[in-house]
């Protein structure tokens, strides 16, 4: 595709990894989080259905950033899909299957907490599956984002990148950290001996996925505040058609329904 020429290898040369200002800065995050509830009430109320896949490399801060964006959403309407190794189940289906059976209702918004780019990332390096079959993939997943795009799903995607030096700062505090150690694995201390070939992976998933109506966000990761905002800002502006809801609805029957309830309320009230 190569329309939107992210490179993970130069943001890492250029060692280039804002970090938020501490000053309002919880301030800054809950008027995020407020913003995207709005988001999430005009796609409940439309109807609309939604879907984030959250990419990066181990310890970028991916479930510290979903937990964020879904801290003040009302939880009927959103739901967090982990996708780790895949089940005896699922190990005899298409890599698809398990995204398939997770797509999102009408009204819903899904997260996938690592996505279908595992075929072109750790599948790929760790040589897990056959070379023909995970350059085949590229095509496979454009194909299903375009038919997810056409059947009205919005779609965000996020990759969040943090340099060699601070991966190995936040796998070191999990390993010491009784209560952080379930979040590391020995692949995940085998995959750094392999660093070089996941950027490589990464920068080719860039530019054979990143459309014009699916483009990649390439977050620059080592600063936790920082990422958490941004993936905020992101993911509603990516899905900012539905924060208007209000007003649209605002001349509807059923907005006249609960603007005349209202009105009830206060005369009992009054009473």
């Amino acid at each position: 595709m190569g329309k939107n020429k992210l490179s993970l290898k130069k943001l890492l040369q250029r060692d280039e990894f804002p970090s938020e200002d501490s000053k309002d800065r919880d301030d800054v995050l809950k008027k995020l989080q407020i913003k995207m509830l709005r988001v999430q009430q005009g796609i409940w109320h439309a109807k609309k259905r939604a879907v984030i896949l959250v990419e990066g490399f181990d310890a970028s801060g991916k479930g510290g950033a979903i937990r964020r964006l879904v801290e003040k959403l009302d939880p009927r309407g959103v739901r967090v899909i982990p996708i780790g190794p895949p089940t005896p189940e699922e190990q005899g289906r298409h890599y698809l299957y398990r995204f398939w059976k997770n797509l999102p209702l009408p009204g819903e918004i899904v997260i996938f907490d690592r996505t279908w780019y595992g075929r072109v990332l750790v599948e790929r390096v760790e040589k897990l599956t056959p070379k023909e079959r995970w350059k085949q993939a590229y095509e496979e997943i454009n194909r299903t984002e375009r038919m997810l795009l056409d059947d009205g799903i919005d779609l965000v995607k996020i990759f969040l990148a943090i340099s060699r030096k601070e991966q190995l700062k936040r796998l070191e505090v999990r390993v010491k950290d009784p209560y952080k150690q379930w979040k590391i694995t020995p692949e995940d201390i085998k995959a750094r001996s392999h660093w070089d070939a996941y950027v490589e992976a990464v920068d080719d998933l860039f530019e054979e996925t990143s459309t014009k109506d699916a483009p990649w966000n390439l977050v620059a990761a080592n600063h936790k505040h920082y990422t958490r905002k941004l993936v905020l800002e992101i993911a509603t502006s990516r899905l900012k058609s539905h924060r208007d809801w209000m007003e649209r609805k605002a001349q509807t029957r059923e907005a006249k329904e609960i603007e005349k309830s209202l009105r009830q309320l206060e005369s009992e009230r009054k009473e």
